[in-house]
């Protein structure tokens, strides 16, 4: 698991390089607001900040990261997108590769308002899962990853501090699933498969509270 995760973050640091010169060339945020008030308004907010728990807070976000998932989204050359979502395909189908770095800087600069962590009797499983992981299952501390105050690692590795717990939960257990496969080397899906619902449930509420 070790190697594993070595060679994962040797990926992901190349590819960080990679994405943050494609997502930052020629970046312009007033243009990305446009955009965020015209297309991502009603799911996501102008500023970023969700309504509601099955569409993420983006305010905040790695702008790398956003740029990424929603060229993700997008089928190129006819080809299935490397993430399955029939409303985000649709909302990204007009967008251009500007329009996407646009709009991610956009959201990038804006300030998260916060979620807040439950459900008090899961926190200290939670918090043993992201700091330590669990040795026995061969599952990874989330915080190697994502940052020990959920800050996240550009461009590979999303900040989850103050994401809605409900959403995480959702992605985890679509990792799990083998719904979601935009992951590179198969990492989060590894990890997922070893988790159970309690402990899914367990560290996307603690992810939640961090700052």
């Amino acid at each position: 698991m070790i190697r594993t995760a070595a060679m994962a973050i040797l990926f992901a640091t190349s590819f960080v390089t990679h994405a943050s010169e494609q997502a930052s060339a020629k970046a312009d945020p007033a243009k990305g607001k446009i955009v965020a008030e015209t297309i991502c308004v009603a799911c996501h907010g102008a500023d970023g900040n969700s309504m509601t728990s099955a569409n993420p807070h983006l305010a905040g976000q790695i702008e790398q990261y956003i740029y990424k998932q929603l060229t993700n989204f997008k089928s190129v050359d006819g080809k299935p997108a490397a993430r399955d979502n029939a409303i985000m395909a649709g909302m990204v189908a007009a967008l251009s590769d500007e329009d996407m770095k646009n709009v991610a800087a956009w959201f990038a600069s804006q300030k998260l308002k916060p979620e807040a962590a439950k459900n008090e009797a899961s926190i200290a499983l939670g918090k043993k899962l992201w700091r330590q992981g669990d040795f026995k299952k061969g599952i990874p501390a989330c915080a190697g990853c994502h940052g020990p105050a959920g800050a996240g690692m550009p461009a590979q590795y999303p900040r989850l501090a103050g994401q809605f717990a409900e959403y995480t939960e959702a992605q985890l257990k679509a990792f799990r699933a083998e719904e979601r496969g935009n992951d590179p080397e198969k990492m989060m899906r590894m990890i997922a498969a070893k988790l159970s619902d309690a402990e899914i449930k367990a560290v996307a509420d603690y992810a939640a509270g961090l700052r």
